[in-house]
């Protein structure tokens, strides 16, 4: 490959020359990359990896979350044991989380400052690091295990779970045992889908490499200090300034056959980032450049989908394509979902609906998902596949929050390996269907529908939109039937937002547009809708 590529962003493309991954060519070769669905899937394989990590090894972690109690599996260890262990034994341990705000405020900042207390006392480093734009928050997920003796045994972990409470379901979707209390219609155990992904190879350097530009940042963890703010890094045992990493030399080796190109998202602020002085947006450019492609059939399942931004982007993609169908999995209610809180949701995500009907039609499907037993299922998970030929697994949603202001990391993958089953080419590109991009999707949508991967009704896009289609129209009749007969197969229901009433969109547009859904560019970026 050269440094110019159909899906991947050049080094003139990525808009931020200052990122050790700016590269000639900015994206690995050569990789393996597993997608891990569901939580407890996840959690399962992180404790596997690294509980034989020796001494000298280096854990690095990054993330929104971290709950100390969160048992990884049925019989424990929990985070914190893990961690601690770990630690104990001589592993260097290197974590940041977002600070957060207090439950108060609907937040664990709490929780945060417990993780970090007890695995500083075991001689780890965790800092809750609030070197975030104003309203903003530090959103990655991300595991990273150096090995030095061994650099080929190096392995990350990338996506949208966060290790805490009420992510550790699984395919059956009863919920984590330990639960993290949502909007009550989701109930007691809110079933939870969600995706992680298992990296080994020389993408893994470039994680490593992302984790230690964000740790040695030189700015304070707490750079709008308060008495209240040094009372609680006190508690946690926090330095006010990491001591910095040194690169880790060169990356592992070939693992398999996956071209990854790391992706992230940094604000512009000031102080600035030394590593994104002007912030960073290669999500959000990495979108608009697939969506130049894309021809046949774009996948997604993401927490939010709302945004002007995003709406306009998709509308130009449809329009461009008579042929592209687009299907989108959402929540059925906003995890919160309160009379201040779930209005400015709605109303986000109703406008951005309805900027795709123009040029989408009934080429649109926006669906839902529920348990067999009627319970919806809280969608976080935050995946596209473009073609059935690239794949993009993260921390990022569908917004301008993701794209422009919060911190975000997402891997982008494509498969030298191409799939055999036709249709060999669905978006006439000629670099046709590649192994990883379309079993993920078949994956995904076989658990959704209730079938199986090998159904080969999934493999067409125009078959496949269809099979959603009905899907979702005969669960939706069934239920409108009260329940008559037997349940139709699958998880699948029309996503129908609950309307936001004239008195409350007063407030719920300026609040969205401020708060929930905040915009991170530049000022010239921002006045000329560029990224």
């Amino acid at each position: 490959m050269t440094s110019e590529h159909p899906w991947f962003l050049g080094r003139s493309e990525l808009g931020n020359p200052s990122s050790a991954l700016a590269r000639e060519q900015p994206w690995t070769e050569g990789n393996s990359v597993t997608p891990l669905i569901h939580g407890a899937r996840y959690f399962d394989r992180l404790a596997e990896a690294l509980e034989p990590a020796r001494p000298g090894d280096h854990l690095f972690l990054a993330d929104w979350r971290g709950d100390d109690d969160e048992r990884l599996r049925d019989g424990g260890p929990t985070l914190a044991e893990l961690l601690c262990g770990l630690a104990e034994r001589g592993v260097h341990v290197r974590g940041l989380l977002w600070r957060s705000h207090p439950k108060a405020f609907g937040f664990n900042e709490e929780e945060q400052t417990e993780l970090a207390q007890t695995v500083n006392e075991a001689g780890g480093e965790i800092l809750l690091d609030q070197r975030v734009r104003r309203a903003g928050s530090h959103h990655q997920k991300l595991v990273v295990l150096h090995r030095p003796d061994n650099v080929d045994d190096d392995v990350a972990f990338v996506g949208g779970i966060d290790l805490c409470h009420g992510r550790r379901d699984d395919v059956h979707h009863r919920g984590d045992p330990q639960a993290q209390h949502i909007d009550k219609r989701y109930g007691d155990r809110a079933p939870w889908h969600d995706v992680q992904s298992v990296v080994r190879g020389p993408a893994v350097g470039d994680l490593a490499t992302s984790f230690r530009e964000r740790w040695n940042d030189p700015l304070p963890i707490e750079h709008r200090s308060s008495p209240l703010a040094q009372l609680r890094a006190r508690i946690a045992r926090e330095p006010t300034v990491p001591q910095p990493l040194e690169p880790l030399g060169n990356p592992p080796t070939a693992r398999g056959t996956h071209a990854v190109q790391v992706l992230r998202t940094y604000p512009a602020k000031r102080p600035a980032f030394p590593f994104a002085p002007d912030g960073e947006r290669t999500i959000a450019r990495f979108y608009l450049k697939a969506l130049e492609r894309a021809r046949s059939l774009l996948y997604i399942e993401d927490q939010y989908f709302w945004s002007r931004e995003v709406g306009e982007a998709f509308a130009g993609a449809l329009r461009r394509s008579p042929e592209l169908r687009l299907i989108v999995v959402v929540p059925r209610f906003p995890d919160r979902d309160g009379l201040i809180t779930g209005p400015p949701h709605r109303v986000g995500q109703v406008r951005t609906l309805s900027r795709l009907t123009e040029p989408g039609g009934d080429r649109v499907g926006i669906y839902d998902l529920e348990t067999e037993a009627g319970q919806p299922i809280y969608v976080h998970a935050k995946v596209v596949v473009v073609d059935d030929e690239v794949a993009l697994v993260g921390s990022d949603n569908m917004n301008r929050r993701s794209w422009t202001h919060d911190s975000e990391l997402s891997i982008a993958v494509l498969d030298d390996a191409h799939d055999d089953r036709e249709p060999l080419d669905p978006g006439r590109s000629g670099y046709e269907a590649r192994s990883f991009a379309r079993n993920l999707r078949l994956e995904l949508t076989a658990e959704h529908l209730a079938t199986t991967p090998e159904d080969p009704t999934l493999l067409d896009p125009v078959e496949v939109f269809e099979r959603w289609r009905r899907s979702a129209a005969a669960l939706d009749r069934w239920h409108e039937e009260g329940k008559a007969g037997r349940r139709p197969a699958g998880r699948v229901r029309r996503h129908r937002p609950e309307r936001v009433r004239m008195w409350q969109r007063a407030y719920a547009a300026p609040l969205y547009r401020l708060l929930i859904d905040p915009d991170g560019r530049p000022s010239a970026l921002r006045r000329q809708n560029r990224f």
